[in-house]
């Protein structure tokens, strides 16, 4: 799949995490049908022509800096940038998920144009939300500046149970913000990656242990981050006009394939044709 949209020529892109991986794909297709991009990231992209803002999602006075300096009006949104699950780093995980996004984006929305998308990287990590919805809304109701360390201690939540509710909360928050950006002609979706073949993957194998592998086998590969990248720059385009407060699914089939397993189907192999 190749989005091409020349109504993204000339307009104003912004994408956190644009130097490596997801972020950096989503750059170069964006970049290729003319948008202009402005990276938000720790590193500097390899494009020496991108315009770069450095940018550490876990600290919001960062944060506070680079809303004051993106004084220009955005036509898109992507916030790609985020941290794999990692031995102690719980709190860490979820300050740069889910609360450095969250700040971010909403000191953003007065520089989003009408009509003006916004697009978060999820994960598959993320999918079982509505099971632990009441800890999701423990988390979104927390301030900024919460003690996430005591948050984390308080309800035992070790580092891989951290990036997996960092996903739930990026998930749920997509959705609840549906309504109000309406409101201010904006509109805000998920998606959701399987396991990709970028340079965290190992991270996933490490955390999510021998269902990553089996998963990743009944589907033949691992995604390709431009795959991801694709379907992030189709819903940062005009012609994703009337898809609000969805989460999509990009993963090869894996979730098709829990829910196979799950309700006990069997593919229909017989030829009806012969």
């Amino acid at each position: 799949m190749t989005v091409l949209s020349s109504s993204l020529a000339s307009k104003h892109m912004v994408v956190t995490g644009g130097a490596t991986g997801i972020g950096e794909q989503t750059c170069a297709l964006l970049q290729a049908q003319g948008a202009r991009v402005t990276v938000l990231d720790i590193r500097a992209p390899a494009n020496p022509a991108t315009r770069h803002l450095g940018l550490d999602l876990g600290d919001p006075q960062a944060i506070d800096r680079v809303l004051a300096a993106l004084d220009t009006p955005i036509d898109a949104l992507l916030n790609v940038a985020g941290l794999p699950p990692r031995a102690g780093q719980a709190a860490q995980v979820l300050r740069v998920n889910f609360f450095g996004l969250r700040r971010l984006t909403l000191g953003l929305l007065p520089r989003l144009v009408p009509g003006a998308a916004i697009v978060n990287v999820s994960s598959r990590a993320g999918l079982q939300w509505r099971e632990h919805i009441e800890e999701v809304k423990a988390l979104m109701a927390l301030p900024d500046e919460a003690d996430l360390d005591a948050f984390c201690a308080a309800r035992g939540i070790d580092d891989t149970r951290a990036y997996n509710l960092s996903k739930e909360a990026v998930t749920v928050w997509t959705k609840a913000q549906t309504e109000a950006l309406i409101a201010r002609q904006l509109r805000m979706n998920s998606i959701s990656p399987g396991a990709i073949a970028t340079g965290i993957l190992d991270d996933f194998k490490a955390a999510f242990g021998a269902r990553v592998g089996h998963m990743v086998a009944r589907v033949t590969r691992p995604g390709h981050a431009r795959e991801v990248a694709e379907i992030a720059v189709f819903l940062a385009s005009p012609e994703s006009g009337w898809l609000k407060g969805v989460d999509i699914p990009v993963d090869g089939g894996m979730g098709a394939l829990d829910v196979i397993d799950t309700c006990g189907l069997t593919p229909d192999t017989t030829d009806q044709h012969h």
